[in-house]
């Protein structure tokens, strides 16, 4: 077992150039994401590509290819990761995960939930979107939280039931346009 950021992983890393990561679709109407350009592309299941889902199972395999006949590159071990869906092929989603490693999951294992991970070092999160709110809560580096609202500069985000914003450019998981109400 290997250690990939802060979330276990059994198996061998993908080759450099591997496609990056795809995530399961959003599912129908659950979202209150908005296109973030005109013209974005749109995948066979009708929803757009790229796009961030998370990882609705305990354990899931990255397959280095879309079908059970390929081998597989990780296994991950953290329901709730986000993940980017970069492609789709039938039941099978091309994912990138927080670090650019790619591959093949599917669907079931993915879901329309968004969520974010922390990322870099131990990060602030405060009870309104400035710098000089107080902190409602500290998070390390790999943490995951659910999305509730992003908006400018900031998300507002929830871990263990606590909510708290930080400045988007700390998480990894939402684009950074992206508005989600």
């Amino acid at each position: 077992m290997q250690d990939k950021g802060n979330i276990a992983v059994i198996g061998h890393p993908l080759k450099q150039g591997v496609m990056a990561f795809l995530a399961l679709a959003v599912l129908a109407g659950s979202s209150g994401v908005k296109a973030q350009a005109q013209g974005q592309m749109v995948g066979a299941s009708g929803n757009p590509l790229p796009r961030f889902v998370a990882m609705s199972a305990s354990k899931a395999n990255l397959r280095t290819g879309p079908g059970r006949q390929y081998p597989v590159a990780w296994v991950y071990l953290k329901r709730g990761l986000p993940l980017e869906i970069i492609d789709e092929h039938g039941a099978w989603r091309k994912v990138r995960d927080h670090e650019g490693t790619a591959g093949w999951m599917l669907v079931s294992l993915l879901y329309g939930k968004r969520t974010v991970m922390i990322r870099g070092k131990q990060r602030s999160l405060r009870d309104a979107p400035q710098l000089t709110a107080p902190v409602t809560i500290i998070a390390d580096p790999g943490v995951i939280g659910e999305i509730d609202q992003c908006d400018g500069l900031w998300c507002e985000i929830v871990i263990d039931g606590s909510n708290g914003w930080i400045e988007r450019r700390h998480v990894w998981g939402v684009y950074a346009t992206e508005e989600i109400d």
